[in-house]
C-alpha cells in the first residue's frame, strides 16, 4: 500500500475500535451506528482483499507463468524473473580498507583477456562422506512427500477420519500437543458472564461431564494418543469425534461481527439434530429473558403460550410484577423466544399425478 492508503486504513481502524469501545455494552445498535459499522467492515475488508501489485521496476524484467491447472481453469504465477535478467550483484566494499587493497575486478592479462578477482579463487572441495541435505532441497522433497501423503490420505475415508480425530483431540485435551501434520483450526469459544447462570446450566453441567469422562480414557501423554485411539471401534472414535467437532460450535450473534451466513448455518445444524431448547432445560424466567424486554415482548410471550386472555389479566400491571406474574404463567409450557426455536422450512405439497407420487 501506499503511504495514503496505510493512513486511510489506519482511519478506517481507529474509527472502528472507538465504536466498538463506546458501544460495547449496548445490547442494540442504533440503526446509524450498524450502518457506520457495515461501512467501515466493508471499508477494511476491501484493503484486506487487495490483489498482489508489483514494483514497477520490477514489473519491467520480470515475467509469468500462464497454464492450465488440473480442473481446466487459467493459472497465472507471477512475479518470476529468468536468470539472465537478474541484476548483477554489485561487490561489496570495505570502506576502511585502502584502494590498493581492494579486490581488483579487472586486471590486463596482457594478451586482451580480462582476468577476474574470482578466477584466482580455487572451488571448495566437495566433502568427503555423506553430508546434511540442504534445507531447500529438503523443502522441495517433503513438499512431493506432501502431495502425495494428500493423494492417498484422500483415498482411505478411515485413515483420515482417524487423522482428523487425532488431531483435533489433541487441540482439545492437550493445548501444548503439536504431534498432527494435519493443520486443522480447532477453536472454542470461552464462555463468560455472556448470560445469567450460563456456566450453570443444564447444558454446560452435560457437557462438563461428557468431557471428563473421555478426558479419563485417554492417555496422559500426547505422544500415545495415535495407538490409543487406533485401538478403539468405530463407535468409540465416532462418539469421541462428535464431542470435539460439538466443541467447535460458535452459533453466538455479536454485535460487532455479522457472521449472517455462520448463524444461517447455526439453523441447519440446529435441524439437522433436532435441537429443542425446552427439553434440553431452559425455560424464561425474569433474571435471563423477562426482565430484560418490553412490555409488548412480555404479553406476546405469554399470549403465545396460554392464550391473549392470559395476556390480558397481567397488561395493567407494572413490568417488574409483568415479569414474575409471566415467569408463573410460562413454565412449562415449553415457550421459548424466536432465537432459541428451531425453524422448520414450510413444506407444501404438490398434486399427486395419475401414475406418480407427489414430491415435497
Amino acid at each position: 500500500m501506499t503511504d495514503e492508503e496505510m493512513m486511510a486504513r489506519d482511519a478506517l481502524q481507529a474509527e472502528y475500535d472507538r465504536l466498538s469501545e463506546e458501544n460495547d455494552s449496548i445490547e442494540e445498535l442504533p440503526e446509524v451506528v450498524d450502518e457506520r459499522f457495515g461501512e467501515l467492515e466493508t471499508a477494511l475488508a476491501a484493503f484486506e482483499e487487495r490483489p498482489l501489485s508489483f514494483d514497477p521496476a520490477e514489473v519491467a524484467r520480470a515475467g509469468a507463468f500462464v497454464s492450465i491447472d488440473q480442473n481446466g481453469r487459467l493459472r497465472v504465477e507471477r512475479g518470476y524473473v529468468r536468470p539472465e535478467d537478474e541484476l548483477p550483484v554489485e561487490p561489496e566494499v570495505d570502506p576502511t580498507r585502502s584502494d590498493e587493497a581492494q579486490p581488483a575486478m579487472a586486471a590486463d592479462a596482457g594478451d586482451g583477456d580480462v582476468v577476474t578477482a574470482e578466477a584466482d579463487v580455487p572451488e571448495p572441495e566437495e566433502e568427503d562422506g555423506l553430508t546434511p541435505i540442504s534445507d531447500r532441497l529438503m523443502g522441495e522433497l517433503t513438499a512431493h512427500r506432501t502431495l502425495g501423503l494428500r493423494r492417498v490420505l484422500g483415498e482411505h475415508p478411515d485413515v483420515a477420519f482417524l487423522a482428523a480425530l487425532h488431531a483435533l483431540a489433541l487441540k482439545v485435551f492437550y493445548p501444548y500437543g503439536s504431534d498432527s501434520c494435519l493443520e486443522l483450526e480447532m477453536k472454542s469459544v470461552a464462555f463468560g458472564n455472556q448470560a445469567p447462570g450460563l456456566n450453570d446450566s443444564a447444558c454446560a453441567e452435560a457437557i462438563r461431564t461428557r468431557h471428563d469422562a473421555w478426558a479419563k480414557r485417554l492417555p496422559k501423554e500426547p505422544a500415545d494418543l495415535w495407538d490409543t485411539l487406533k485401538g478403539w471401534n468405530t463407535d468409540d472414535r465416532s462418539a469421541l469425534f462428535a464431542h470435539v467437532v460439538s466443541l467447535s460450535v460458535n452459533a453466538v450473534h455479536e454485535a460487532w461481527n455479522r457472521r449472517p451466513r455462520a448463524l444461517a448455518h447455526a439453523d441447519r445444524l440446529a435441524r439437522a439434530v433436532s435441537l429443542d431448547m425446552a427439553a434440553m432445560g431452559w425455560t424464561p424466567t425474569v433474571d435471563n429473558f423477562l426482565g430484560r424486554v418490553t412490555k409488548a415482548r412480555i404479553l406476546q410471550a405469554v399470549a403465545e403460550a396460554k392464550g391473549q386472555r392470559a395476556a390480558d389479566r397481567i397488561e395493567h400491571l407494572k413490568k417488574g410484577d409483568m415479569a414474575i406474574e409471566a415467569e408463573t404463567l410460562l413454565a412449562g409450557t415449553g415457550w421459548l423466544p424466536e432465537p432459541l426455536r428451531t425453524t422448520w422450512p414450510q413444506v407444501t405439497s404438490e398434486p399427486v399425478q395419475a401414475g406418480g407420487t407427489a414430491e415435497t
